[in-house]
C-alpha cells in the first residue's frame, strides 16, 4: 500500500498546484478587485491607492504575486485578510466549527434515511412506495438547494414559525438545544439531495447483492429473512457505499455554500461568498485550497477504507 500511497499524495500535490495557479488566476483577472473598494466614493488620490496597492503586493507582476503567494502557503504562512487584517488560518478556523456541524448532521440525516429507503426500495422492488421513492428521489435532484432553502424559511418559519429563520444560534441564549433548534432547517435542506443519492445508490447494491448465488443458497437453507437480509446481504451491499461517502464531499461542500447563505449560517460557505463580495484574495484561496484538500483526503480516505473493508482489493 505504501507505494499506492506515495503516488497518490505525488498526484494531489500536482492537483493542488493546478487548482492554486488556475484559481488565483481566475480571482485576479475578474473585474474589480481589492482597490475597488477604496477607489469608489472615496477621496484618496493616486498616490494613496498606490500606497495602499503597494503595502498588499498588488502592484507586483501577477507570476511574481503568485509565487510570493505559493511560498508563504508553503511555510505555513496563509497571508492576512484583505478585509480586518485577521491572518487567513485564524478567519478559516472561526467559521470551520459551524460548517463541520451542518455537514456532519446532514450527512447522517442522509445517509439513515437514504440506506433506509434504497434497503426497502430493493426488497419491496416495483412496489407503490418503490415508486414513490424514485420519483421522490428525481424531485430532490431537481429542485434547486436555494429554492428549497426558501421555501423551508417560508412554510417551517413564517407560515407556522416552528423553526428560526436563520443564524447558528439566538442573540444571548446559545444553549445545546437552541443551536439544535436552528440545527433543524439547514441541515434538512443540505440532507435533501445527499438522501436521494444515498438511496438510489443504496437501491441498486442492494439489487445486486440479493441476485448472487450465496443469498438464494442462505434462503434454500432455510434462514430466516431477516437474518439473510441484515447478516448476509445488508453487508455487502454496504461496501460500494464507501465509494459513494468520499464521492459525496464536493457535493456536500458546494450545497453547504447555497444553505449557509440561504440560513445566514455563519460557516464557510457564507464566508466564501463575503470575501469574494469583498475581493478578499488571501481568505477565498484558503477556503479554496483547504475544500480542494478536503476533497483530495475524502476520496483517498474512501478507497483506503474499501480495501480495508474488501480483502480482494488491493491497492498498488
Amino acid at each position: 500500500m505504501a507505494p499506492y500511497l506515495i503516488r497518490r499524495f505525488g498526484q494531489a500535490v500536482l492537483l493542488l498546484l493546478v487548482v492554486s495557479m488556475i484559481g488565483f488566476a481566475i480571482l485576479h483577472l475578474a473585474p474589480g478587485g481589492p482597490m475597488a473598494q477604496y477607489a469608489i466614493g472615496s477621496n484618496m488620490s493616486q498616490e494613496d491607492l498606490d500606497r495602499i496597492a503597494q503595502q498588499l503586493g498588488l502592484d507586483r507582476p501577477l507570476p511574481v504575486q503568485y509565487a510570493e503567494w505559493l511560498w508563504r502557503m508553503l511555510g505555513g504562512d496563509w497571508g492576512t485578510s484583505f478585509r480586518d487584517g485577521q491572518p487567513v488560518l485564524h478567519v478559516i478556523g472561526s467559521h470551520l466549527g459551524a460548517t463541520l456541524q451542518l455537514m456532519l448532521t446532514a450527512t447522517l440525516l442522509a445517509i439513515f434515511l437514504g440506506c433506509w429507503i434504497g434497503i426497502l426500495g430493493a426488497i419491496r422492488r416495483y412496489s407503490v412506495f418503490d415508486y414513490l421513492a424514485t420519483i421522490g428521489a428525481m424531485v430532490a435532484l431537481s429542485i434547486p438547494t436555494f429554492w428549497f432553502g426558501l421555501v423551508t424559511i417560508f412554510v417551517f418559519s413564517v407560515e407556522l414559525g416552528w423553526l428560526p429563520a436563520g443564524n447558528r444560534e439566538t442573540v444571548g441564549d446559545g444553549s445545546l438545544l437552541d443551536m439544535l433548534h436552528h440545527l433543524i432547517a439547514p441541515a434538512m435542506v443540505l440532507a435533501l439531495v445527499e438522501t436521494a443519492i444515498w438511496s438510489r445508490f443504496m437501491r441498486s447494491s442492494m439489487l445486486d447483492v440479493v441476485n448472487q448465488d450465496y443469498i438464494r443458497t442462505a434462503r434454500a437453507k432455510g434462514l430466516p429473512r431477516f437474518k439473510v437480509l441484515t447478516r448476509h446481504a445488508l453487508r455487502n451491499a454496504l461496501l460500494p457505499m464507501i465509494t459513494v461517502a468520499g464521492l459525496q464531499m464536493p457535493t456536500l461542500l458546494g450545497g453547504a455554500l447555497v444553505t449557509e447563505t440561504v440560513f445566514t449560517w455563519p460557516g464557510m460557505g457564507r464566508l466564501f461568498l463575503d470575501s469574494i463580495s469583498y475581493r478578499d484574495y488571501p481568505v477565498v484561496m484558503g477556503i479554496l485550497m483547504f475544500s480542494a484538500a478536503m476533497v483530495l483526503i475524502g476520496n483517498l480516505l474512501a478507497d483506503m477504507l474499501y480495501a480495508v473493508a474488501d480483502p480482494r482489493i488491493r491497492l498498488g
